[in-house]
């Protein structure tokens, strides 16, 4: 059997229960300006031709163009093959809803799968989006109304935001679906979300997206590691999904190349891995997303978090 014929594996995400592909299918590149609707569109369908199941997708990104490309693909019958995500950046339940209910129209869709704070990066987001009128009250009432499945959050920046972002939840009752965070071999060496992150997902029974295995080409611009050892590496670990940005059809044939032929790496296979990186890594040089601002969104357009809850308001005016 060549790689061409064996399957995209499948894993389970978390306690969910929900089978998706090991391997999904981002959806920042897939609005680049460089690509046409039609070729979006082609590698879409390409994907879930080839059994990538797991869809990746945002509220922000290019203005809407990824959502609205994503949303043209899965017509003729492609909705009801796949598991859709996107996210939403409004930390209010206004924005948050708002932000929804574009996703849900540009997608074309009723229903999406699952819907995630979006840039969870900064320690006083979870107390927004869990303020009794915040994001996650939004969320909530999509839940019932049939409008979302399941609720996550991502974040890139440093585990203890997650971490902290976790505790906040719980002190609030609530238990999320699936967290998304970054996961490659130079993670372990500085600031890990493996480390730290990880086995609270898995203990807890959450669905573990792992994002920015190759941190959009730049840790492979080190030297150490190759984009197939970087998707392996995190496909490894207990992730459900390991997703990967793809803007042309020759990239997507070599993800799932790599789907294909993977086989979990033993711990030796991984240590490896981690000791090649270990010096390249131990600033932070190559995951910038960690080290700079240029992945923060949400910094450059604060405009996108809706407003402060009235309480806080009403605590500074009566200052």
């Amino acid at each position: 059997m060549t790689p061409a014929d064996q399957e995209i594996p499948r894993k389970t995400l978390g306690r969910t229960g929900e089978r998706v592909s090991a391997i999904g299918l981002g959806g920042h590149h897939l609005g680049f300006k460089s690509l046409s609707d039609a070729e979006s569109i082609r590698i879409i369908r390409a994907a879930v031709d080839a059994g990538i199941t797991f869809l990746d997708n945002s509220w922000d990104y290019h203005d809407g163009r990824s959502e609205k490309r994503m949303g043209l693909a899965l017509r003729d019958g492609y909705r009801d093959r796949v598991f859709l995500m996107t996210k939403i950046d409004g930390r209010s339940r206004k924005e948050a809803a708002r932000q929804l209910d574009e996703s849900l129209q540009r997608l074309g869709v009723e229903t999406i799968d699952l819907v995630q704070h979006h840039e969870v990066i900064r320690f006083e987001d979870p107390h927004r989006m869990f303020d009794e009128d915040g994001a996650n009250a939004a969320l909530l009432e999509a839940r019932t109304a049939g409008k979302i499945r399941y609720i996550g959050f991502t974040g890139h920046k440093d585990p203890q935001i997650h971490l902290h972002t976790l505790a906040v939840a719980r002190d609030h009752g609530f238990a999320f679906d699936a967290v998304q965070m970054p996961l490659n071999p130079m993670d372990a060496h500085y600031r890990s979300f493996e480390r730290q992150v990880l086995p609270e997902l898995v203990e807890d029974g959450v669905g573990v997206l792992g994002m920015k295995s190759m941190a959009n080409g730049v840790i492979l611009k080190s030297g150490t590691v190759t984009s197939t050892e970087c998707l392996h590496y995190a496909m490894s670990l207990p992730t459900s999904v390991v997703i990967t940005g793809v803007e042309s059809m020759a990239r997507l044939a070599s993800a799932l190349d790599a789907a294909r032929t993977f086989r979990p790496m033993n711990a030796e296979e991984m240590d490896r891995l981690r000791a090649k990186t270990a010096a390249a890594a131990s600033r932070g040089a190559f995951e910038l997303f960690k080290t700079s601002s240029i992945h923060d969104g949400t910094a450059e357009h604060p405009e996108w978090l809706g407003d402060e809850p009235e309480r806080v308001a009403q605590l500074t005016r009566e200052g």
